[in-house]
């Protein structure tokens, strides 16, 4: 059995990564989308590059968009109802 290469051992933590996000998260979608697309093509190594690169992307607007709820209290009340 071969050991899987780093580009792969990157993607499974990616995968582990965006299934995290809340689900009450507007990235959630684009994440589950992104997961579905990265277990399905993992024949592709150029589609794959770029699927990891936009799996990152989509994580750092995650934390971005906690980060910001965090910090207001009165917003996050404002969008819950």
């Amino acid at each position: 059995m071969k050991s899987p290469t780093s580009e792969e051992k990157l993607m499974h933590l990616l995968l582990e990564r965006l299934e995290r996000i809340s689900v009450d998260s507007y990235w959630a979608h684009q994440a589950s989308g992104v997961r579905s697309t990265l277990l399905h093509d993992l024949e592709s190594e150029p589609r794959l590059r770029r699927l990891i690169e936009l799996g990152f992307h989509i994580l750092e607007d995650a934390v971005h968009e906690k980060v910001r709820m965090k910090g207001s209290p009165k917003r996050a009340r404002n969008e819950i109802g």
